[in-house]
């Protein structure tokens, strides 16, 4: 038996239960992982609420880093202690063991520790798709990077940088605002008493940037349009205000020709050849020290519910990670 955190119906954090689940051995082309880490997500939230359904009662989480422990037929890449780390498109991590198909494994380099590389997995996998593959940041550019104190933004503003790139963040009170400054922010906004908007096009003189990530959703939307230069990039790829609303396309017309895009990281690792892809440039910025993944709170496994109330009452900064 192995203990988890379970939801057996859409809700408050008060929903979350600590139980024990059964592990069966590894079916083929499984292996089977003690965690040591997981990592927290908003996605974890959304699936916690029912924005994103799924049938229940089900485990909760995306990603965790640990030790290989027993290994199904027909696997052939990964053995018996290994150390491994993953993200996935589906919720389960939440537990001290479970099952895992080896092909979305990746090894652990050891220049990255457990706790890093779980906290990182789906959070710095996001920010290399972003800023790599969405819209590709080039040197010398004015970005736009929403939440800058938060889990990826926190990885996506020291990228960033690393790029080459003048990066304006927002954070949400004054106490984040100095965090994003040693991220590398080159302008911080404080969205509680400014206005991002007017700041941000105050900064461009006027010209607007090419690209917005914005992980806020409703209230920071249609500002976010506002920020952009004629034919930017308007990327919401999160919803930690709210779902957007229906809007029409003329929006984007009436703006400057804008360009939207609803991304998701499971589109971008779709195979093990572009999973290892991501998660080699990101293992590489880490080890060579240019990205640092701060772990800004440890919970137990078993206090998920209060690191859920955290995440959702803002007061988490950078990454946090359930320790079984």
């Amino acid at each position: 038996m192995s203990k988890a955190i379970r939801l057996h119906q859409p809700g408050g954090a008060e929903q979350l239960r600590y139980e024990e689940v059964d592990v069966p051995a590894p079916a083929a082309g499984e292996v089977q992982i003690r965690h040591t880490a997981i990592g927290l997500n908003f996605i974890d939230v959304y699936d916690r609420t029912g924005l994103y359904p799924m049938p229940l009662p089900a485990v909760l989480g995306r990603e965790a880093a640990g030790v290989v422990t027993a290994v199904g037929s027909k696997v052939k890449q990964l053995k018996i202690g290994m150390r491994v780390a993953y993200a996935l498109n589906y919720a389960g991590s939440y537990c001290e063991r479970r099952n895992v198909p080896a092909e979305r494994m990746v090894r652990i380099p050891d220049t990255v520790g457990d706790e890093q590389a779980a906290a990182m997995m789906l959070k710095g996998m996001t920010a290399q798709y972003l800023l790599r593959s969405t819209y590709r940041v080039k040197r010398g550019e004015t970005i736009l990077i929403h939440a800058a104190a938060g889990g990826v933004g926190s990885i996506a503003v020291q990228w960033a940088k690393v790029l080459g790139a003048t990066v304006i963040g927002t954070v949400g009170s004054d106490s984040k605002a100095q965090m994003a400054k040693d991220l590398g922010c080159d302008h911080v906004i404080v969205t509680a008493r400014e206005d991002f908007t007017a700041r941000v096009r105050q900064i461009t003189a006027g010209k607007g940037v090419p690209v917005v990530y914005d992980s806020l959703g409703r209230d920071s939307f249609f500002g976010s349009m506002d920020c952009l230069a004629p034919l930017g990039l308007m990327v919401t790829y999160g919803n930690s205000t709210g779902p957007v609303p229906p809007f029409s396309a003329l929006e984007l017309s009436k703006r400057g020709s804008l360009f939207l895009t609803r991304p998701a990281l499971f589109h971008y690792v779709s195979t093990p050849r572009l999973l290892n892809a991501s998660a080699r440039e990101l293992f590489d910025v880490v080890a060579r020290g240019q990205v640092k993944i701060s772990i800004g709170q440890r919970y137990a496994l078993a206090d998920a519910a209060q690191a859920h109330r955290d995440l959702e009452a803002r007061k988490t900064t950078g990454c946090t990670v359930l320790i079984p």
